[in-house]
């Protein structure tokens, strides 16, 4: 018979823990080294949150969008309701007045505004900020006229207001700028004619036949589509900013809470007699 024998020390020690197992000791140079490396860098964001975004007057989101622009020009969709209509003789100007308190003289809410003897605009919106347009539009046109000896086109002075809407201010107020919350309807006669434009935050303008603006515009438009035609006369463009005024509007017409003006060819606010013989033809 085979004796058997108890393997050695050094066998069983090599079974019970192979050679590829044991660590070599953590000298204290290794811990240094160790405690001195510094955290790996967090990865820089590529993006601005979209809040970031929100705050900057002059910066682009990815998508290629500036948001305050926007902003502005949802506000103007709370305002109230204003229309245009041009017609061959000249432009007619209608805007809903909201009269907040009983207790408030109606005379005293502006919706519509004279810029020059020619030139007429209707607002929706934030009226401070229009009528720091307004007052820009007319330093511009008596320096034009000052300049030149002639009256300042409306083509002109729409692109001056819009060149002020796009800088969102002038001067000291470009520091603490943001877009203008308010869009403007600017009728005016020139040696071109009758012409409406439309201006909106951006700074964009358009020459229209007839528009609304204002919290009520997707319905006054739709019917300005049904009932416009180039061959109206005034009375007749009177008519229907006035019948489209009151179909949008939550309370009764009445000359206290509708202001209706018209350039044909000089600007004309109408009295509140004017107004009542407009609403009387309805």
């Amino acid at each position: 018979c085979c004796s058997t024998s108890e393997p050695s020390e050094a066998k069983r020690r090599s079974r019970t823990h192979p050679v590829s197992s044991i660590r070599p000791p953590i000298s204290s140079q290794t811990l240094k080294g160790f405690y001195r490396s510094k955290p790996p860098e967090k990865k820089k964001k590529m993006f601005l949150t979209r809040t970031e975004y929100d705050r900057g007057v002059n910066t682009f989101s990815p998508e290629g969008r500036l948001f305050q622009v926007e902003y502005a020009i949802e506000a103007i969709k709370l305002g109230s309701t204003a229309i245009g209509v041009k017609t061959k003789e000249g432009v007619v100007l209608a805007v809903e007045k909201r009269i907040t308190s009983p207790l408030l003289e109606p005379s005293s809410v502006e919706k519509i505004m004279e810029i020059d003897d020619h030139i007429g605009c209707a607002m929706s919106g934030l009226i401070a900020d229009a009528r720091t347009l307004v007052e820009h539009a007319r330093v511009e046109t008596q320096n034009h006229r000052f300049s030149y000896g002639e009256p300042m086109t409306v083509e002109s002075t729409t692109q001056a207001l819009c060149d002020l809407a796009l800088r969102f201010g002038e001067g000291d107020e470009e520091s603490m700028s943001r877009p203008f919350g308010v869009s403007l309807l600017i009728a005016g006669h020139d040696e071109n004619g009758p012409s409406l434009y439309y201006t909106d935050p951006s700074g964009t303008f358009w020459q229209c036949n007839a528009k609304a603006i204002g919290s009520g515009s997707e319905g006054a438009d739709s019917s300005l589509q049904e009932q416009f035609n180039k061959d109206l006369s005034l009375e007749e463009a009177e008519t229907i900013a006035v019948s489209i005024l009151k179909q949008v509007m939550e309370e009764k017409v009445t000359p206290n809470n509708v202001d209706i003006a018209k350039v044909a060819p000089a600007y004309h606010i109408y009295t509140p007699q004017e107004v009542e013989a407009v609403i009387s033809r309805l």
